[in-house]
């Protein structure tokens, strides 16, 4: 009586193994640190790496080296860190890092501070423009839009709950938040009006627009995860998941929008169609020698101008596939 349950869990075992060992491994991998890190961040064109260190603060790579551009400290007068997440514009002008309370604006050309913002709630995720225009998703259920260059700020109130990712267009005029309400909802980051809004089955983990601001993603904690056109708010796609649940860590639009490039926090990058929202790719990032913690989040991944995929994980690797 006992066989067959015994074959069926040696058979799902199997199965399990061979697919991990089909995972392509990284053709070239870096260690930009060892610390603990608790938010990184990679250029589009996966030059430039944004890494909140526990012990050495938010350090600037420039991954073409490697070598270490800037070391940043916000709010603290040791190299402690609490910046928990980050961001780098599309032109590699500007870079966000974000505490739970406080936001800072960097300059990536000479380093230099641009400023910083104290938050009126618990922060929850950052984006920011080529001209500097910042988001901030908080748990108060707002969003903060901030230009530095205007010097003016607005508050999005769409939401119900709290906001747990932010996305903006690279001219810095189109915002997309995504929240515990499982709202989605397009927006005007300069009046706060609204243009789209669509509602997903649960909690939101990622959004995402292109730079140009035509194209819209999300996905939830359930395993949705749609694409819109963002001008009528028609439905484009929706990826082929084939699991009962997957979460992302991270998101990016490649080979001129027609690809998006997606991170797990359990060690995966997948490559899907936009059009069809088909799978064409799946990596599994390595775990550091020696290291206790057996699991990774992918924290961002990018496609270099040579076409090949780059990631950088809380192991603190940086991995390249072609």
């Amino acid at each position: 009586m006992t066989r067959v349950p015994m074959l069926l869990f040696c058979s799902t075992w199997l199965c399990v193994a061979l697919l991990s060992a089909c995972q392509p491994s990284a053709d070239k991998m870096m260690v930009l640190t060892t610390d603990a890190s608790y938010s990184a961040s990679l250029s589009n064109d996966g030059n430039i790496a944004l890494v909140s260190t526990a012990n050495n603060g938010v350090q600037v790579w420039d991954l073409t080296g490697p070598s270490i551009s800037y070391q940043w400290l916000q709010g603290k007068q040791d190299n402690t860190s609490n910046v928990i997440d980050t961001a780098i514009s599309a032109n590699n002008t500007f870079a966000a890092t974000m505490s739970s309370d406080s936001l800072a604006i960097w300059r990536l050309d000479d380093g230099s501070s641009v400023g910083w913002w104290s938050l009126p709630s618990y922060a929850q995720s950052v984006a920011i423009a080529n001209n500097g225009q910042t988001l901030v998703g908080l748990v108060d259920g707002s969003v903060m839009s901030l230009s530095p260059q205007k010097n003016r700020l607005i508050q999005f109130l769409g939401h119900q709950e709290k906001v747990n990712s932010v996305s903006i267009s690279a001219d810095g005029e189109t915002a997309l938040s995504g929240g515990n309400d499982g709202k989605v909802i397009l927006w005007n980051s300069q009046t706060g009006q609204p243009m789209q809004q669509w509602q997903m089955d649960s909690r939101l983990t990622k959004v995402l627009i292109n730079d140009s601001g035509s194209l819209s993603f999300a996905a939830d904690i359930t395993g949705n995860a749609n694409l819109w056109h963002s001008n009528s708010g028609d439905s484009l796609s929706q990826l082929d998941i084939k699991r009962r649940q997957m979460n992302f860590s991270a998101a990016r639009f490649v080979k001129n929008d027609t690809q998006l490039l997606t991170g797990t926090p359990s060690k995966e990058i997948f490559l899907w169609q936009v059009d069809s929202g088909q799978q064409t790719g799946h990596w599994q990032v390595q775990l550091s020698k020696n290291t206790q913690n057996r699991g990774a989040v992918v924290y961002s991944a990018a496609m270099t101008t040579q076409g090949s995929i780059v990631s950088i994980s809380s192991q603190g690797l940086i991995e390249y596939w072609q």
